[in-house]
């Protein structure tokens, strides 16, 4: 198994592109005090990584991940989530195994530590897991100190809403309206987009209680696909 991990790791670096290497550490906030601080980058493209994902996901058992889901380098641990999710998605597995990758998922939590993991993940994982069981353990996310459990918090909402279960989503981004981070605000405003996607009048009626005190940020997000005349009456009353 350690020769699939290696191969893993080849794969991705003989993929490393210069250019992009010295471009993401910017693109990805990694600068001393931003969100991202300290990470490293191989410069490999989305699609190559999913490329990489889809060629060992079959071969590699969850144990043998961790090695890869707690590498210094970015590019690793989002492939090692793509591979955990095709797991996780596959026609075959069962319970128990996706109880397996959920636990690893919690157990290795903070190695998800940027937006791109978590939104390439959370819903697809701890959202699908969860939907039909408690979620004591996303109400713990949500109400971390932590930006990226509670990012991971709201986006795991996101299979809720695929399913018409807005309830957690229209809590937590109620409780989130004074959230500091942008990041919060972006991803709390697009899961109310994506309830309103499905539901315009429940949208409307949380915007009808808190459009006034909404961030900036989340409330464009959550009216981006209103009609113009609509968006303008919104960004007014804020």
């Amino acid at each position: 198994m350690k020769q699939i991990q290696e191969q893993i790791l080849s794969d991705l670096k003989k993929e490393g592109n210069k250019e992009k290497a010295e471009f993401f550490p910017k693109f990805f906030k990694t600068g001393p005090g931003e969100y991202g601080e300290g990470d490293k980058f191989l410069g490999v493209t989305v699609p190559i990584q999913r490329k990489v994902a889809k060629k060992y996901y079959k071969e590699i058992d969850i144990p043998a991940l961790k090695s890869l889901i707690t590498s210094p380098f970015h590019e690793v641990r989002l492939t090692t989530l793509f591979i955990l999710v095709l797991k996780f998605e596959s026609k075959d597995i069962t319970e128990k195994k996706q109880k397996e990758i959920f636990d690893f998922y919690l157990k290795h939590i903070s190695s998800i530590n940027n937006w791109d993991l978590v939104d390439s993940s959370a819903d697809k994982i701890l959202g699908a897991f969860l939907f039909q069981r408690q979620r004591d353990v996303l109400n713990k996310l949500h109400t971390s100190k932590d930006l990226w459990k509670n990012r991971i918090s709201i986006l795991s909402t996101f299979y809720f809403i695929r399913k018409n279960d807005f309830n957690d989503t229209l809590r937590y981004c109620e409780s989130y309206l004074t959230h500091k981070h942008d990041l919060i605000h972006k991803a709390t405003g697009w899961m109310l987009r994506e309830v309103g996607n499905r539901d315009k009048k429940i949208l409307n009626r949380f915007l009808q209680s808190n459009a006034a005190k909404m961030p900036r940020t989340m409330l464009r997000y959550a009216i981006e696909k209103f009609p113009e005349s609509e968006r303008k009456f919104w960004l007014s009353i804020k």
